[in-house]
């Protein structure tokens, strides 16, 4: 959800070039062993030594070229600590599985992103609390979820993160959350309800930011008695009870697009409109006491450059 995400996985410190070389290469070494429709996932490619027409789209060029050029980033992205290093643990808990988003569509889930979970997925459906989002625009609900090239769309809730009315129990393998959370005013019913439509055993794959490297840098942590109060107040979204400390310590420096501290502040009056606001802060120590305090077991909790914290859970073997 978070604007941070929009424009992070584009800052790749190869080339184009050197892109494009490794694409022609294994688009050659493809055609040069005969492959056909049966072996590769787009039809359409010439006979080796054929002539292609620039003016005709070739759709096997274009897959291995975005294969490529996703392959060139994910090695910039490892060497510079940009990517999730227990990528194989997360992609377990998705791989072949159906599941369910949580403000989605996230670039850090895309081929070119820190933790690429999407192409794994047999399916995904998503929930967004507005048919209107300052990250995503208009929406629609139904069959209207987006989020991978060579997936097929899946279905579109519009539902409140603390209150997925309609989706039935148990339902899915594994929810994924990316900068999603520290929108919620009471993270932990919203995480309640994560376990509530997962199947035991399920996956829930969540991504915050660190607050030591965001506009948060000011503030400190949240405590995990302060969440536990807002569970148990039943806080909902129309909660500013952060609003002063987010007025006083938010660094305006580190976010361009908040504008000027009027135009901010007014932003955040109006925050059940936009779910701008960090209600809450987080690093790795009051994350993982959220989690285990909602009932998930944390199996891997990561910090990534350059400001994620990735964590993978697994949700209860029996439910009461």
């Amino acid at each position: 959800m978070d604007r941070f995400l929009k424009t992070e996985t584009a800052r790749c410190p190869l080339t184009d070039m050197k892109s494009t070389v490794n694409a022609h290469n294994l688009l050659h070494e493809a055609r040069n062993k005969g492959a056909g429709e049966a072996s590769l996932p787009c039809a359409g490619y010439c006979s080796p030594g054929e002539r292609v027409n620039p003016d005709v789209p070739d759709p096997l060029h274009n897959h291995v070229l975005g294969l490529a050029r996703s392959s060139v980033v994910q090695v910039a992205r490892r060497f510079f600590g940009r990517s999730v290093k227990s990528q194989k643990q997360f992609r377990a808990g998705v791989e072949g599985k159906v599941g369910l988003e949580i403000g989605g569509p996230s670039a850090i889930f895309q081929d070119r992103g820190a933790l690429p979970l999407y192409r794994y997925v047999q399916g995904l459906d998503n929930c967004v609390y507005s048919l209107d989002t300052i990250w995503e625009g208009r929406r629609a609900e139904g069959l209207t979820y987006s989020y991978h090239s060579r997936k097929a769309k899946g279905f579109n809730f519009v539902r409140e993160a603390t209150n997925l009315h309609g989706i039935a129990d148990h339902g899915y393998d594994f929810v994924l959350s990316s900068h999603s959370l520290e929108h919620t005013a009471n993270p932990v019913r919203a995480l309640k309800e994560w376990i509530r439509v997962v199947k035991p055993d399920g996956s829930v794959v969540v991504l915050l930011p660190d607050y030591r490297h965001t506009f948060d840098h000011r503030r400190g942590p949240t405590s995990i008695e302060h969440m536990l109060q807002d569970y148990d107040l039943g806080r909902d979204e129309k909660d500013l009870t952060h609003l002063h400390e987010i007025l006083e310590l938010h660094d305006l420096s580190r976010d361009p697009p908040a504008g000027s501290e009027d135009q901010f502040r007014n932003r955040c009056l109006r925050n059940f409109e936009n779910r701008c606001l960090h209600h809450h802060v987080f690093d790795e120590h009051n994350s993982r006491r959220l989690f285990e305090a909602a009932g998930l077991s944390v199996e891997v909790l990561e910090l990534v450059k350059p400001f994620h914290i990735a964590i993978l859970t697994r949700c209860p073997s029996e439910r009461a």
